[in-house]
Order: C-alpha cells, then structure tokens, then sequence
C-alpha cells in the first residue's frame, strides 16, 4: 500500500539518471493543437537510451512519482509502478493509467508516448526532460 503523505525526495539522494519529464496532451480531436493544460511530470530513472531504468526504479520506487494536471481540477499525486510488462501511473483513490508500450518508449524532448487513460488511449508529446 502507498503512504497518502509520501516522504520527501531529497535530490542529493537519487542516482544521476533521475529524470523530471513533463509531457503534454498532443494533437487529437477535440485539441486539434494540444492542450498544454492536460500534462503529466513524472519523476523517474532513465538509462543511457532514454528509456525507463527498470533497475533504479525497483530501487527508489517511492521517489518515482507522478503528477497528473488537468484545467479546473487538482492535481493527482501518484507513483509510476511497474505492473507485469508493463508501466503504470497509480494513484490513492483514481484508477491506475497505464502507459502503452512505455519499455520501449524514448523519454527525450519531441518523443511520443500514449496512455490508457480510462479505458481511452491519448498520445502525448515530450515536452522537457530536466535532471532534479
């Protein structure tokens, strides 16, 4: 079970490869240029190739998190979790996002990814990618 109140993260703390990524929805109907509002941070190791550090993550877990913003909502404070082969975003009380084909996916400013938010996929572009 995940803290509600999870404990600080102290940057000095985390290996190098910690990443802040913050992607924005992409362009799809009903945002035909985005919409910067509908965003993800997410705080998590990347290796050499810019992808999900499977190794890191299993060992700082609670220092992978994830910030869901959407306009005229607060933000959701969860954790990236790794659920059979694949990544997730989970919260306290929301049902898990989970991340299509994020093992593969580059996490590098311009990249792509999609996730399954609610049974509904959207594709979302990197926008920053900044060491902590």
């Amino acid at each position: 079970m995940q803290s509600v109140n999870p404990k600080p993260i102290l940057n000095t703390s985390l290996p190098a490869q910690f990443r802040q990524i913050r992607i924005e929805l992409a362009r799809e109907p009903g945002h035909p240029e985005g919409d910067t509002g509908f965003a993800y941070i997410i705080v998590a190791p990347l290796d050499a190739d810019d992808r999900i550090d499977p190794k890191l993550w299993r060992d700082h877990r609670e220092a992978c998190r994830i910030t869901r913003m959407r306009p005229g909502q607060d933000d959701q404070h969860g954790h990236l979790v790794h659920r059979g082969s694949g990544w997730a975003f989970s919260y306290p009380d929301t049902p898990d996002e989970v991340g299509h084909h994020f093992a593969d996916e580059r996490f590098m400013f311009g990249e792509y990814v999609s996730i399954n938010e609610g049974g509904k996929m959207h594709t979302y572009r990197v926008v920053s990618v900044t060491h902590l």
